[in-house]
């Protein structure tokens, strides 16, 4: 008689646009998992880029979905793909430090849904405040952005009807679905900078936390989008 074989639990879910720079490294920081088995498969929902993101993930042995730009879009699609009963969503800046694949198996061994601990990759006060507040939002209000990483039984994530199509707050529409259900786990998800470099860690802070309150208020996501790409 055939033994059954058992399948590794555990999806990662990235959406990608134009991500070549970045994917690699948090590509690389998922290596424990596979070593310890629990990575079923990397499914990597790209938007359209035009550099080389699609032959990193390719060379990676990543499963590659595309479909229209939207990170609500790409995620859903990306799910959809997959086909582990845990989902991990990582942004394809998003590095996790080592150590995670422990805490992530302790946290499926349990039936816990979480999210990481948020850390930039960038020296001095204003990283670490703008990453505080980050995690105490999600301490205090239970809405975790996308870029703290994201566990989730697939279960759970279709009880919620996962992520809607929406451009922008995709990740807030989901946490609020999940309310009551989402804990910190404890792994360290260490993201990039780049942007607040760019755009300045107050205005940009300001300008997201003006965004979140626009969208809890009842603000069309489609309108706060275009406001969000104007800025």
């Amino acid at each position: 008689m055939r033994k059954a074989v058992m399948r590794a639990p555990l999806s990662i879910i990235i959406p990608t646009l134009n991500a070549e720079a970045g994917l690699p490294e948090t590509l690389a920081s998922l290596t424990e998992g596979l070593r310890a088995g629990i990575i079923r498969e990397v499914v990597v929902s790209d938007g359209g880029s035009t550099d080389g993101t699609l032959r990193v993930a390719d060379a990676a042995g990543a499963v590659v979905v595309t479909g229209a730009p939207g990170r609500g879009g790409q995620l859903r699609r990306g799910v959809t793909a997959s086909g582990g009963d845990w989902l991990l969503v990582l942004h394809a800046d998003t590095v996790l430090e080592p150590g995670w694949c422990d805490v992530v198996q302790e946290a499926m061994a349990q039936a816990r849904a979480g999210y990481g601990t948020l850390r930039f990759r960038a020296d001095g006060f204003a990283p670490r405040f703008v990453a505080g507040w980050a995690n105490l939002r999600s301490r205090v209000l239970g809405l975790p952005y996308g870029d703290q990483g994201l566990l989730v039984s697939r279960a759970a994530y279709g009880a919620a009807g996962g992520y809607p199509d929406i451009p922008l707050m995709e990740d807030v529409a989901l946490a609020r679905a999940l309310r009551g259900q989402l804990s910190p786990l404890g792994f360290i998800a260490q993201t990039g900078a780049e942007r607040y470099l760019q755009g300045g860690w107050v205005r940009r802070g300001w300008r997201n936390l003006v965004t979140l309150v626009r969208y809890l208020l009842g603000a069309d996501p489609e309108v706060l989008a275009q406001a969000y790409r104007r800025r």
